[in-house]
């Protein structure tokens, strides 16, 4: 038997140990460096494809969200260099890529109107990444052979193949076109709600404002959002029902993180301080 198939087949044999946050079973058969090498190499490329923003103001406000959430993270993930960067882009997007990098559209500043729902986004991007989530689809896009012969093309700098890199980019949660990002499935989603809930909570945020979150994304969608069976992503209302279900054992969370000092003071640029609660 070849090395490769060989290897394959053990890593396919570990993948049933493989449990997201939720207890779930998952099939993952690419390991955490390769991720890591994987979401540096993208992150990277799209700082050369994207405006990125120099605003001070919004870099020191977004960076202050994210490192508060970024300390409250299991120490494999809160020792790891994180680099959170602002991209000048209109729509309400951002996300989080293993090897802890973090984008975020200015966009997004416009409809997460307190530091709190940013929190909320941030918490929900961060918590795709420590529920493997990325893994988990790189596994099932790529396929085990492909996945393994990419990841060590990119670790070796010698990624050229075009569709490799937009099935890589794809796998990532990233599409080809500025400001447009590929949702999760609704699984994947709904993980990263409660789990990225519990993240803000415990960084000292108010997760009672995820709710007014997805209520100002739902508002900004409408018109574009299509029904719940044809999207991946989880109908507003569904979402914000399971996120209510959630609140008392997240609200615990940021009671104790209250009690040991964690009040995130976080300060919005000036035109977006004018609309915060």
């Amino acid at each position: 038997m070849k090395k490769w198939l060989f290897s394959v087949l053990i890593a396919i044999t570990l993948a049933a140990c493989s449990t997201s946050p939720t207890g779930r079973k998952q099939f993952i058969i690419v390991g955490d460096q390769q991720m890591n090498q994987m979401g540096i190499a993208s992150f990277q490329q799209l700082k050369t494809s994207r405006k990125v923003s120099h605003d001070p103001a919004a870099n020191a406000y977004v960076r202050c969200v994210a490192s508060a959430i970024i300390q409250q993270l299991p120490q494999k993930w809160r020792q790891q260099p994180w680099e959170v960067v602002v991209f000048e882009d209109d729509s309400a997007n951002a996300f989080a890529l293993p090897g802890g990098k973090i984008g975020v559209h200015t966009g997004l500043l416009k409809v997460a109107k307190t530091p709190n729902q940013l929190a909320a986004v941030l918490g929900h991007e961060v918590a795709h990444v420590l529920a493997r989530h990325g893994a988990e689809r790189v596994s099932q896009t790529l396929g085990a052979q492909v996945a393994l012969q990419v990841a060590n093309e990119i670790s070796q700098r010698k990624m050229t193949n075009p569709g490799k890199q937009r099935a890589l980019m794809s796998a990532l949660g990233l599409g080809a076109q500025v400001g447009v990002l590929l949702p999760f499935s609704r699984t994947h989603e709904t993980e990263a709600d409660v789990y990225g809930l519990d993240l803000m909570a415990s960084a000292g945020f108010d997760p009672r404002q995820s709710v007014a979150l997805w209520k100002n994304m739902d508002a900004a969608s409408k018109g574009r959002r299509p029904p719940q069976f044809l999207s991946t992503h989880p109908e507003p209302a569904n979402r914000i029902k399971k996120l209510q279900q959630r609140l008392p054992q997240a609200l615990q969370l940021m009671q104790k993180a209250h009690q040991q000092g964690r009040r995130p003071r976080c300060h919005p640029p000036a035109p977006q301080r004018r609309h915060s609660s």
